[in-house]
């Protein structure tokens, strides 16, 4: 659904964005993943068509996002990491005003309005001010507007951030919903939170990508990295052929050798209910040689290590260009403001300003309607009809 491909994004000499490439399929939840200031909400902004990039290419379901804007963001709903609310306006008048800024038919608009209400739990408090709202709730309602239009696509910037566990939890199980009628992309730095909801997980660091992989296979990769490490006092070509004795040959990587103690993590291949037996025979052979061990423990690899291990270690060599996506002097591009997640609808511009209290002749119809969420695609409004 979404192909990005040879991603560049550069501020003067800084380079926010290096060469990124991958692709977004359908039906499925997308974790972007990265430590703050890894390039997520640069790259977020330019999938959505609200930032340009430098070069390479990003595609909407075949629509190219900067050269055919108005198709591809019709697919695309957007959450920036500050929802983009009119405070001064009650959710049900602020989601219409969304509604028209998408171009959704006059017909339509009090239905689809209505629904996501009730799909994102905010019914209860349509006509309160969002002044007056929790967090917690303008959350909620800036997730609605990202689905007014019936976007094929919802993407969501750090969309818990801030939030109280009770309120965490009630978003998670929003778009555990909405995962099953959309495809989902959200962003965090925090892999707990990708872990409890995403399948699949993209993972950038410094601008770049450095994992694009299943949930499931980072957690097998995790469950591969247990090891016994072993600190024992020997050269490092004693210590390792103690240990291959023991374990095998090629199960065994010495991490470090100094002052005399060389440390090595052997893999033993064996579950955690023989791991006693093997550590047993591991000191007996020391033992055996003479060879005194200082230290030994079992490592357990997480999918928190795994995660810091990709995004600490410069993995591609060389020096470093710049810093990341914190430019000083730039705005920050995670940031929106009245009009920013707007523009994804298609109207771009249309919500920069505030509206005003009057209601317009809008082009509407009296034809047959499809629910947001009920599969099939929208006729045209070809009539001219008032709201309703």
């Amino acid at each position: 659904m979404i192909e990005v491909r040879d991603l560049v994004k550069k501020y003067g000499s800084n380079t926010a964005v290096r060469g990124i490439s991958f692709n977004i399929e359908k039906g499925r939840i997308y974790g972007l993943l990265g430590p703050n200031g890894a390039g997520k909400s640069t790259t977020m902004n330019i999938m959505t068509g609200c930032l340009s990039a430098t070069s390479g290419s990003v595609k909407v379901d075949g629509f190219d996002i900067f050269e055919q804007p108005a198709e591809a963001k019709k697919r695309i709903g957007y959450l920036p990491e500050i929802p983009p609310l009119y405070i001064d306006m009650t959710p049900k008048e602020y989601l219409s005003f969304v509604a028209e800024a998408k171009g959704v038919p006059a017909s339509k608009r009090d239905r689809q309005v209505g629904e996501v209400l009730e799909l994102t739990g905010t019914d209860g408090v349509k006509d309160r001010l969002i002044r007056n709202l929790s967090k917690g709730f303008r959350q909620r309602v800036g997730i609605a507007q990202a689905m007014i239009g019936d976007p094929e696509i919802i993407i969501l910037d750090e969309p818990t951030v801030g939030l109280d566990p009770k309120q965490i939890k009630e978003i998670r199980d929003l778009i555990r919903d909405l995962a099953q009628v959309k495809t989902v992309v959200i962003s965090s730095h925090i892999l707990a939170e990708v872990a409890e909801v995403c399948d699949h997980v993209l993972i950038i660091s410094n601008g770049r990508l450095v994992a694009d992989s299943e949930l499931a296979d980072l957690e097998e990769e995790a469950g591969r990295s247990n090891g016994l490490t072993v600190r024992a006092r020997g050269s490092a070509a004693d210590v390792k052929a103690l240990l291959e004795s023991v374990a095998g040959p090629g199960s065994v990587s010495v991490t470090g050798s100094s002052g005399g103690l060389t440390e090595a993590v052997v893999k033993s291949g064996a579950g955690r209910e023989a791991e006693g037996a093997f550590r047993d025979k591991v000191f007996f052979a020391f033992a055996s040689a003479g060879i005194p061990i200082n230290e030994m423990y079992h490592r357990e690899s997480s999918l928190e290590s795994i995660f810091l291990e990709l995004t600490e270690k410069d993995i591609y060599g060389g020096p470093e260009e710049d810093d990341g996506d914190v430019i000083p002097g730039v705005p920050d591009v995670g940031s929106a403001d009245g009009g920013t997640a707007a523009a994804q609808g298609g109207a771009e511009g249309v919500a920069q300003e505030k509206p005003s209290g009057k209601k317009k002749k809008s082009a509407g119809g009296s034809g047959d309607y499809t629910p947001l969420f009920g599969g099939g695609e929208e006729e045209q409004d070809k009539g001219k009809g008032d709201d309703d």
